[in-house]
């Protein structure tokens, strides 16, 4: 039996097409799905939308839509912007989806039999756009904590969730389980500012629009948008409140929530309490991903700074803008995104340093051995030195995807080719043909394809379809886990096919000016 892995992504809200920094959560799961089913796990990674709400309703209004009919389009958007940037969720999930819905209102039932919904009024000050609730105190500047816009006095008869029954019991938890929330300072930021200062009950249904899951025992009454949402983890993957199902069970609970650290709050303080109402066990772990900003701003429709993956991927590739985010994002600091910044990382690190090594390597094992794997034979200490670095990788990638470092992963795999691009200049395969040294050439040719082998398995995670090329390239089956235990692996005597480049190198200039027009 394999061990289960289930990552998630917050469903992405459908008011409109994200941009680049709703894409970089997608594919920085995906890489660590891709990552999780190399090693052995049972990998299920559930991604979709989120589809009710105020925002939605007059959204579709303004468009002359139904909010159906809006929300239909753009997850179909979303959907097609998902495969474009190549990532391998298992199911693609949306609230507007009969299965989920019938389980909110059973779950919504559940927690008001329990006694963890009652019915009251809500006075407050709320944020269309965040279609949230906020105290005087909690404003910054007379706005909205979280987007900065103006909020609105609202009164209505509305339905509450006992958040604050739980408070004691959330402190406990978060203290007792440092892994929990991640980064650290994600963890300390809900204990001080959020949950420590006291949880008030939290509204979890709205009279005063009509697009939402209708409470099935008071129907002039929607289940508001984080019990709708939050609820998606579960109920797509068979969580019933009567008979919960065998994949239910089997996947419960979620390794790892990956999300956006402005949405954290929602998935560490009302997510387990909501959990806890229903009996259920917590997820293992909350990771609140920093933001990619484009010239160090946020980016957003609204800003008029916002930039499209897919069109990216038309300029550059879909592998150049996977490379570029998850390299450019670190652990827990916002990434920067400007054309300059990309452009300088495609030419340097894929059609230099990955690239150029594949390249030269495959032509010289064509010019010298006509395109056969030779065989190594003795071995120096610079050859000695290469394979310690290749194979030595392999543990420092696992560490870095065991505690999420993804960019740090990417670095440690760019350090195999960084390398062999040095033992070309130390060992002159040049050199050593025009002096007929034949058996140290086949050795260094076999080093270097080796490399770039180990190299490339560890790089699919991340760069799936360049390394698909390299394995053609190489001609190679050997493309899994397992055949990286060990350096020397590669069949000698195999053929390779035609070397074939990767990245062709982008004039920066012309690159720009294009832009412009």
């Amino acid at each position: 039996m394999k061990e289960k892995y289930y990552i998630s992504t917050a469903i992405a809200y459908t008011s409109g097409k994200p941009h680049i920094g709703n894409t970089y959560e997608i594919v920085l799961a995906d890489a660590i799905a891709r990552y999780k089913r190399a090693k052995g796990y049972d990998v299920y990674f559930q991604t979709g939308t989120d589809e009710h709400g105020e925002k939605i309703e007059l959204k579709a209004k303004d468009a002359g839509l139904t909010p159906k009919e809006f929300v239909d389009n753009v997850s179909t958007d979303i959907k097609r912007i998902w495969d474009v940037m190549n990532t391998s969720y298992d199911k693609f999930v949306r609230t507007t989806d009969e299965l989920h819905e019938k389980q909110v209102q059973k779950i919504f039932k559940k927690m008001y039999d329990k006694g963890d919904i009652y019915k009251g009024e809500y006075k407050g000050l709320y944020c269309t756009p965040c279609e949230s609730f906020w105290t005087e105190s909690q404003l910054v500047d007379g706005k909205c904590p979280d987007c900065g816009r103006e909020v609105e006095e609202a009164s209505e008869e509305a339905y509450f969730f006992r958040l604050s029954k739980y408070q004691d019991k959330l402190v406990d938890y978060i203290n007792e389980h440092p892994e929990f929330i991640q980064p650290e300072s994600r963890k300390n930021e809900m204990l001080n500012n959020f949950i420590k200062p006291g949880l008030q009950d939290l509204c979890v249904s709205r009279t005063s629009f009509t697009w939402g899951i209708p409470v099935d025992f008071d129907d002039k009454h929607v289940v508001y948008v984080w019990l709708d949402a939050l609820t998606n983890y579960i109920t797509n993957i068979g969580f019933d409140v009567d008979n919960p199902s065998e994949t239910f069970n089997k996947y419960w609970p979620a390794d790892l929530h990956l999300i956006g650290k402005d949405i954290i709050r929602f998935h560490t303080i009302y997510w387990p309490c909501f959990l806890w109402s229903l009996d259920i066990e917590l997820p293992k772990q909350v990771f609140g991903h920093p933001w990619l900003l484009t010239n160090n701003d946020k980016i957003g429709k609204s800003r008029g700074n916002a930039i499209y993956a897919d069109d990216l991927a038309d300029l550059v590739g879909v592998d150049a803008v996977r490379y570029y985010v998850l390299h450019e994002i670190p652990f827990a600091n916002d990434g920067n995104l400007t054309y300059e910044l990309l452009v300088e990382r495609y030419n340097s690190d894929l059609a230099n340093i990955l690239g150029n090594l594949v390249n030269r390597t495959i032509s010289m094992a064509k010019k010298y051995f006509d395109g056969v794997v030779p065989a190594a034979n003795n071995l120096e200490e610079v050859d000695k030195d290469l394979i310690n670095v290749v194979t030595s990788t392999v543990s420092k990638v696992d560490e870095s995807m065991d505690n999420l470092r993804v960019a740090d992963a990417i670095d440690n795999v760019f350090e195999i080719f960084r390398r062999s691009n040095k033992y070309i200049d130390e060992t002159c395969p040049w050199t050593l043909a025009k002096e007929g040294n034949t058996e140290r050439l086949q050795t260094v040719i076999y080093n270097l394809l080796e490399s770039i082998r180990i190299g490339s398995v560890l790089l699919h995670s991340f760069l799936p379809e360049t390394s698909e090329k390299i394995f053609k390239q190489l001609n190679t089956d050997l493309t899994d886990y397992e055949s990286i235990n060990e350096f020397g692996k590669l069949v000698v005597g195999n053929t390779l096919n035609d070397p074939e480049p990767l990245f062709v190198r982008i004039d920066k200039d012309k690159f720009l000016e294009e832009l412009q027009k």
